[in-house]
This record gives C-alpha cells, sequence and structure tokens, in this order.
C-alpha cells in the first residue's frame, strides 16, 4: 500500500491533469489504483463507482476521496481527497481574479465572454451524455415517469433555479412512494430541506447555503450545480453579473478537477479570496463526511431499495435539470456574435462529438479575437 506522502504525490497529479471532468478523472485513478499498481481490485472500484454516484455532489470528487481512503484510511481520505482538489481550485481563483477585475483588458474579456458563450452548448452535452444508460436500465413501466421527472427537472432549471433542490428531492420522493409504501421518515427528512431551502439568510451566510446545496443536495452533480448557484449570484445577491456567471461556469471547465470548482468563482465575486475558499470549503465538506462516515457501507448502500428507488426519481431529474440549464445560460449572452459562437460551439460537441475543453478554448480564442476586432463586449 502507498505511504501518505505517495498519495499526497499521485493524488495532486491527477488534480493537475484532470482535465475534462468525470470521465477523465475516473480513468486517471482506475489506471493508478487498479492498472498499474494494483492496490484496489478491479470489482470493487466498479461498486465504488456505483456508489459514488449514487451520492449528492461531485461523484468524481468522492471517487477519489474514496480511493485515498481505501488504502490509508481517514489520514488518506483528507490528504488525498485535499491534493485532488488543490490545483483546480488554486486555478481557478486566480482565474476569477483576473476575470473578475474592476477593469480586464479587452482581450481577456472577449475570451471569457467567447468561452462562456459555448457553455450552453457544454450543457447539453453533458446531460445528453448522461442519459442514455439512466434510460436503458429503466423498465416499460418507469420510462413515463423518467420522462416526467426529466421535464420538471428541465422547467426548473430553466425558470425556478434557485428552487430546483426542492423538485430534484420531490421527484426521488415520489419515485420512493411509487415504488414502495412512502415511510414516514422519508417525510420529516425532507422537511428541514423544505425550510432549509427557503431560507435567505444575506452576506456570508446566503455564499454558505449556495455552496452547501452545490455540495450535498445536487444529486447527479456536475451542471445540474449551475442554476443552483446562477438564481443566488446572478438574481437573488447580485454577486456577479449573468455575463461574469457564464464566464466562471466556463473557467469551471477548462481547468482540472470537478465542475463544482465553480463555486469558488461565485465565491469570490461574493466575497474575493476569502469568500472563494469558504465557498470552496462548504461545497467539498459534504463529499469528505460522506466517505469518512459512510464508505464502510457502501454495500448496504448499494443494495438499498429506497436508496435506489430514490435516485430513480432524482437522478433523471438532475439529468433534465443539466440540460435545462443551457437555457438561462444562452438567455445570459448579451451580444449578437456570441451566438455564433454558440452555435459553432453546437455543431463541435454534438455533430462532431470533439471535446469539451477543446471546444471553450476555441470559442475563447474567437471571442479573444473578436475583441480585438472591436466587437463589443458583455458589461
Amino acid at each position: 500500500m502507498p505511504s501518505l506522502r505517495e498519495v499526497a504525490i499521485e493524488w495532486g497529479r491527477i488534480g493537475c491533469l484532470g482535465f475534462g471532468g468525470p470521465p477523465a478523472h475516473i480513468a486517471l485513478l482506475r489506471r493508478l489504483c487498479v492498472q498499474q499498481r494494483g492496490w484496489i481490485a478491479d470489482e470493487e472500484f466498479e461498486r465504488a463507482i456505483a456508489a459514488t454516484s449514487m451520492l449528492p455532489g461531485p461523484a468524481s470528487t468522492e471517487l477519489a476521496i474514496w480511493c485515498a481512503w481505501r488504502l490509508r484510511g481517514p489520514a488518506g481520505a483528507l490528504l488525498g481527497g485535499a491534493c485532488f482538489m488543490l490545483p483546480g481550485l488554486a486555478a481557478i481563483v486566480a482565474l476569477a481574479a483576473a476575470f473578475l477585475a474592476s477593469s480586464p483588458p479587452d482581450w481577456l474579456r472577449g475570451a471569457g465572454a467567447g468561452a462562456g458563450a459555448a457553455v450552453a452548448a457544454v450543457a447539453v452535452r453533458a446531460g445528453a451524455g448522461l442519459a442514455p444508460p439512466v434510460w436503458r436500465r429503466a423498465t416499460s413501466s418507469q420510462r413515463p415517469r423518467l420522462l416526467l421527472y426529466a421535464l420538471l427537472g428541465g422547467a426548473a432549471a430553466a425558470l425556478v433555479g434557485p428552487w430546483l433542490v426542492l423538485v430534484l428531492i420531490g421527484c426521488g420522493l415520489v419515485e420512493l412512494a411509487c415504488q414502495s409504501a412512502l415511510p414516514r421518515s422519508a417525510h420529516s427528512h425532507a422537511w428541514p430541506l423544505l425550510l432549509a431551502a427557503a431560507a435567505s439568510t444575506g452576506g456570508l451566510g446566503a455564499l454558505c447555503w449556495t455552496a452547501f446545496k452545490v455540495g450535498a443536495l445536487a444529486f447527479g452533480g456536475g451542471f445540474v450545480i449551475v442554476p443552483l448557484m446562477q438564481g443566488d449570484a446572478v438574481h437573488g445577491q447580485h454577486w456577479m453579473t449573468s455575463g461574469q456567471f457564464v464566464n466562471a461556469v466556463a473557467l469551471g471547465q477548462v481547468t482540472p478537477g470537478p465542475v463544482t470548482h465553480t463555486v469558488a468563482a461565485v465565491g469570490y465575486a461574493a466575497a474575493g479570496v476569502g469568500g472563494a475558499l469558504l465557498a470552496a470549503l462548504v461545497a467539498f465538506a459534504p463529499s469528505f463526511a460522506f466517505i469518512l462516515i459512510g464508505a464502510d457501507r457502501f454495500d448496504r448502500l448499494l443494495g438499498n431499495p429506497r436508496a435506489r428507488a430514490f435516485l430513480g426519481g432524482a437522478a433523471p431529474a438532475a439529468i433534465g435539470a443539466i440540460i435545462g440549464s443551457a437555457v438561462p445560460l444562452a438567455r445570459a449572452l448579451g451580444n449578437t456574435w456570441q451566438y455564433f459562437v454558440l452555435a459553432a460551439a453546437a455543431l463541435w460537441l454534438l455533430a462532431l462529438r470533439r471535446g469539451v475543453v477543446s471546444a471553450l478554448l476555441l470559442a475563447g480564442l474567437a471571442g479573444a479575437l473578436a475583441a480585438v476586432a472591436g466587437a463589443p463586449l458583455p458589461g
């Protein structure tokens, strides 16, 4: 088994190389832990992927924490998880400082506007990639409900972003009720979430609540966090403009590590570097807690019919929300040329099936060139 020093080095290396989101993270972890070093059996690794996908929050981050926990216990989980996340966090805080400066150069503003224009297409690509496995696993009797949950999630993301978490929880409870008699405990556990979601604290309390929703209540992870953050950051607390927010989402895609790092850019807009670090701490703390408290119960989680039933409703709603998040992201674009960039990105990602990072980098280059040529830039 590796030493803690080796865990720090290897998980930090994956954190630096983890461009491309969860598929890249899972492939790097598998190559290291299963194929090259033989630290973890392939079957055990597959069960961990299945279990972390059932948890709310960033699944690939939870898998990285689990692998380190499996090898070196709680100390390994804390050290490995931190080393996995810190490179991307440092990168996005540095980029947020540049993009959110009071007077960044026009070429940099143009690069952000170009990359931000492509984000709506990235969201559609992300949701479309998650849908087929969920559809194949569903029975013929479940599929009409799955479509309904996806439509509800998409509508909530497009229309009532800050309240999306209630829709995700509600769809999970409805599916649980459809597959078995709904336990009274499910009602009693849901009400604190409903009350918390309705709370509005303002200031750092609002930032902590936004980050907590991202880390602990976002079933499906990935782009489902976008409408959760956008409603608070742009419309509720006014920490960012719509244009700045789509730039922040693009930064979360072009930096290594999970998309959840976007919350650090939101935190920076709200309260500088301290806000960025606070938001990241709150958002990622549940992932560590889920592994440290529950990793040795993964087999029971995978075999729990109630947990699987709840996820059977929440997961399709989350997929619908990921696709639905493209609507407010596209609405946030402020200039005509950005829609041409969005159309080109959609062609690149959806028709040609090319990579997300390359799409965002090319869109950023197009935006920088447009700015140099004198194209109008978002305010």
